[in-house]
């Protein structure tokens, strides 16, 4: 199976302006991505997709493949059917990876595909569990900017394995909601953060942006919901120790503290 990656690089952005160009490691935030996508190895190709001239040369200059998009698409998903239907005709898989997850391990993808391989959902895409210690703030299941996902019954192969589970409904707010603590978190491990990672095939993509977004999506402001609320299935599988996404200036510092962390572990390696 042909498997094609594309990475939506869009210019604003509305909590991080112009997050995609960060580069406080000495490469832009897009090009992390780009090369933690580049290691997957059930990917035959990995193509950044952008609507704005300064990301397009910012990815040229350090030789990544790019193409530019209409600046007018509503989501990153219409952005990347644009790509598919222009640039990837021969993909039989198509894998959305957004240009905020620098982080994204290469066989998470790789995890991906395989469920999406083996399940008859119209997409799927990957959750992990909130750290034990996310209690409240910045990363915790009360904060809007990681999504949380509501996951139903299991969905299994014929012989009983559980691939992943069927994806219910996804939201900014806290869901779901713990009515006999008032609120109050006691374990961020019942919940599930959602990764900003999707696979689906051209066929259903091309289906997905004629379909009208919904109230559902326009209030969470989250394109996953149009598959949902059109009656479609999406499964999720669970992965371990994910980190979720750069969305604030916040998540942004802590990704380039980490950064450097891994560096100085490496040349302490090496030197050894």
């Amino acid at each position: 199976m042909s498997v094609a990656i594309v990475i939506p690089a869009r210019w604003a952005s509305t909590r991080l302006p112009e997050k995609m160009l960060l580069s406080k490691t000495g490469w832009p935030l897009v090009r992390h991505v780009y090369e933690q996508a580049k290691k997957a190895m059930l990917a035959d190709q990995v193509l950044i997709a952008t609507d704005d001239m300064r990301i397009y040369n910012a990815i040229k200059d350090f030789g990544g493949e790019v193409v530019m998009t209409d600046p007018n698409h509503p989501t990153g998903t219409d952005r990347l059917a644009e790509v598919a239907a222009k640039h990837l005709k021969g993909a039989e898989l198509i894998v959305n990876v957004q240009g905020d997850e620098p982080e994204l391990e290469p066989d998470r993808i790789d995890a991906l595909i395989q469920l999406y391989q083996a399940s008859n959902a119209a997409m799927a895409t990957l959750v992990t569990r909130f750290p034990s210690n996310a209690i409240q703030g910045n990363g915790s299941p009360s904060d809007p900017n990681c999504v949380k996902a509501v996951l139903g019954a299991p969905v299994r192969r014929k012989d009983n394995h559980v691939l992943g589970y069927q994806a219910l409904y996804f939201s900014r707010n806290l869901i779901p909601y713990p009515r006999d603590t008032q609120g109050v978190i006691n374990n961020p491990t019942d919940y599930f953060m959602h990764l900003g990672v999707y696979a689906y095939s051209p066929d259903f993509l091309k289906k997905y942006v004629s379909l009208p977004q919904g109230r559902l999506e326009l209030t969470e402001k989250l394109e996953q919901l149009r598959i949902i609320e059109n009656g479609y299935s999406i499964v999720a599988g669970v992965v371990d120790g994910a980190i979720p996404g750069v969305d604030t200036q916040e998540d942004y510092d802590n990704f380039v503290s980490r950064w450097k962390l891994r560096s100085q572990e490496s040349e302490i390696c090496i030197g050894s």
